[in-house]
């Protein structure tokens, strides 16, 4: 069955789903998105993310392209017309449209375009505990802006990329001022020697308000687990008992190094092997946050 992609208000065939050439996320970056992870037909934290594509988008001047409820319609419908995928990655990408080529803003009846795809994933939850990664440090070039999902993505590609080169699984941003910030695609975690959880806190400069973080902020709460949120150098990160990243897709990630440092054993630690159980039991009994789809 071919996959299907929403463009504009229509369903095409995912090979044939395109854009004008002059809109202006392909020309500028000039627009916003969101991961929804589809976890047995479920959307976890759709009201988070839907929250945070409209602060986006307000961010920069960007209506949204319909009414949240004809969205979420709208994202239902592609997930029955990808009837096959019960476990996968809901991509949806704001612009602010199609405009001859020029910095200032277009006119303001500028139609923004929609683009949703969607991809099969697996959750393999005890493959995924099971499988600590590395992770590398690298400078933070990105602008200072952190706090907009924007499709400027060229900084974390390089961060991904070099990480890559070097075996790992994720990059680890540094500022100006040697602290940590985030990953290239996640947010990263520590857990001290206290055995207290410290992530970055959230600003315009520092680091993006993940949704599957403040999931877990809320799960620390409810459970008793000390969270501290504070910068962090790589020097302490190296110390660190546990680590961890989290984002929509690759949920909870163990950190088995960073930049060659062993943490702890090298393996999942209770915290992180708590917090992962937490979460999932979290998506899975969504308590009016989550909506089960049960495609046709």
């Amino acid at each position: 069955m071919p996959r299907i992609a929403y463009v504009n208000g229509r369903y095409v065939p995912h090979m044939f789903a395109n854009i004008h050439i002059e809109d202006r996320g392909f020309q500028f970056a000039d627009g916003v998105y969101e991961v929804v992870a589809l976890m047995d037909g479920k959307l976890p934290d759709e009201v988070g993310h839907l929250d945070r594509l409209e602060r986006s988008l307000a961010e920069l001047e960007i209506p949204m392209p319909m009414t949240r409820r004809s969205l979420k319609i709208a994202m239902r419908e592609l997930v029955r017309r990808n009837r096959v995928v019960r476990n996968g990655a809901l991509y949806i990408q704001v612009s602010r449209g199609v405009a001859a080529r020029d910095f200032k803003f277009p006119a303001a009846d500028t139609r923004p375009t929609l683009v949703m795809t969607l991809r099969n994933m697996t959750f393999d939850i005890a493959a995924r505990k099971a499988g600590a990664k590395p992770v590398i440090t690298v400078p933070d070039i990105r602008w200072k802006r952190r706090d907009i999902k924007s499709t400027a993505l060229l900084a974390q590609v390089l961060s991904k990329q070099a990480g890559v080169k070097k075996g790992a699984a994720e990059s680890w941003m540094v500022d100006d001022d040697g602290f940590i910030t985030e990953g290239s695609s996640s947010n990263a975690w520590i857990v001290d020697k206290k055995n207290r959880l410290i992530t970055r806190p959230t600003s315009n400069n520092a680091i993006l308000k993940g949704v599957t973080r403040s999931a877990l902020q809320a799960l620390c709460k409810r459970e008793g687990i000390e969270l501290v949120e504070r910068a962090f150098t790589p020097a302490e990160a190296y110390k660190a008992k546990e680590a961890f990243t989290s984002s929509a897709t690759a949920l909870i990630m163990p950190v088995s190094s960073i930049d060659g440092h062993k943490i702890g054993d090298g393996k999942i630690g209770p915290i992180t092997d708590k917090l992962y159980d937490l979460y999932i039991e979290y998506a899975n009994h969504p308590s009016g946050k989550q909506e089960k789809w049960n495609p046709r």
